[in-house]
């Protein structure tokens, strides 16, 4: 009978799902349904599962997991490996929620996945879980990208930002001190092309994907300008902060500090510029200074990190990245889930995490812990950095506003449209959205 009712549920998962994702939803369902039925039948120890990535599950199983169950040998952790993307991810998760009584207890968020899980009533509130002064540990905007409608939905596990990197050596070597300002950069990135030190002066991510809107809020707020206010829905694409923004990046492509490639280019393309001592500045994540300090690299030791530039009406902005725990409401075992929550965010376990994974910490205190910056002595200037987050908009439309800026922006970029056309557009559909 089992095995009946077990078939017929995936015929209709099969029937519901996207394509792109229904192989790997009953691969990983088959595993838990055996891990779902184990302890009424042994007596075993509670199991939660947890979606996560496959690159993100090693270091999660042979550190801070292990580490959890020793202390508590009444439950355990058990990790379904998704696909890389995480678009993919989203897409597990969401459809498991769709189809109900979703399979995982603990829910791996990116900060933008948030406000879409909140509004459709898929995550516990965690808000009295929690005080205030616990929550002050944390920076401060990776507690409020997991608020929606004041109501907390995940605790902050490990943070991300965008910065600029730049050749520390070469700006030292030319008598310049680090941009603080647009004109700067331009100014400093042509002055190091001239001398023949770079072939490129900045670098960015110019596709049309999710990392364009994350590197243009950066932008966007370094012009003074925004994109949605998540208070009142008001729009402000087609403003003349946001075609200032615009102007400056088609400007890079025009006078050549930046390559006419870069409309198609992504994180991986633009570390690798860099990382071959090619361009002068990187805006990118966290991710690239081990890479760019390694041994093997050619910039290794000469380099430093800074927060975006701005103009005299803006602020440096660092869009915030990061991932965080939450809990499902489906789930069979809140009391456990939380229980794992708390130990994954809390210091002992952040501390061991940072150091065998090299991942950014959510607690601010870890910036500044001795071991950490012995092992990573650029993250007092990395906090930095954090304190300069903003936030994508933390609306539950989200993935349909992105969509429409990253259309809409990287036609402005690449002249398929002017600039003005396409934010009137942008800005037109995007209120149209909101509206509805």
């Amino acid at each position: 009978m089992l095995n009946l009712q077990v078939v017929n549920k995936f015929r209709k998962i099969f029937q519901k799902l996207k394509f792109r994702v229904a192989a790997i939803f009953i691969a990983v369902i088959f595993g838990m349904v055996f891990l779902s039925i184990q302890p009424a039948q042994t007596q075993q120890p509670v199991v939660l599962n947890l979606l996560m990535t496959a690159p993100d599950a090693q270091p999660w199983r042979q550190g801070i997991i292990k580490d959890f169950e020793i202390k508590n040998p009444g439950i355990r952790i058990n990790i379904i490996e998704g696909p890389n993307a995480t678009n993919l991810l989203e897409d597990l998760y969401t459809s498991a929620f769709i189809l109900g009584d979703s399979p995982y207890d603990l829910v791996n968020m990116d900060v933008i996945w948030t406000p879409k899980f909140a509004a459709a009533n898929w995550l516990l509130d965690l808000t009295d879980r929690i005080t205030q002064q616990e929550l002050t540990a944390f920076s401060r905007l990776d507690v409020e990208g997991r608020r929606y409608k004041g109501k907390l939905y995940a605790i902050p596990m490990r943070s991300d930002v965008g910065m600029l990197y730049y050749r520390e050596d070469l700006l030292k070597e030319a008598g310049f001190n680090p941009p603080e300002s647009f004109e700067d950069l331009v100014k400093i990135s042509q002055s190091l092309q001239q001398k023949g030190k770079v072939n490129w002066g900045y670098v960015w991510q110019g596709k049309q994907y999710e990392g364009l809107s994350a590197m243009f809020v950066e932008i966007l707020e370094g012009f003074g300008g925004y994109w949605v206010n998540p208070e009142t829905l008001e729009v402000g694409l087609d403003q003349p902060e946001t075609l200032a923004a615009i102007e400056f990046l088609k400007n890079t492509i025009q006078i050549g500090i930046s390559p006419p490639g870069v409309t198609t280019y992504q994180e991986e393309e633009t570390r690798r510029i860099f990382q071959n001592g090619n361009s002068a500045f990187l805006r990118n994540w966290p991710y690239v200074w081990p890479l760019a300090n390694a041994e093997s690299s050619p910039i290794d030791g000469k380099i430093a990190i800074k927060p975006m530039v701005h103009t005299k009406n803006g602020n440096s902005g660092a869009c915030l990245g990061g991932w965080a725990l939450g809990i499902s409401k489906s789930t069979k075992h809140p009391e456990a889930a939380w229980k794992a929550i708390s130990y994954f965010t809390s210091e002992e376990a952040q501390r061991k995490f940072v150091l065998e994974a090299g991942f950014v910490p959510s607690r601010r205190s870890l910036f500044l812990d001795p071991q950490i910056v012995a092992k990573y002595p650029h993250y007092p200037q990395l906090l930095k950095v954090v304190d300069q987050a903003v936030l994508r908009p933390p609306i539950a439309q989200y993935a349909q506003t992105s969509d429409i800026l990253q259309r809409y922006l990287s036609a402005a970029l690449t002249s398929r449209m002017t600039p003005e056309v396409a934010m009137k557009n942008a800005a037109s559909e995007t209120r149209q959205l909101l509206g509805r």
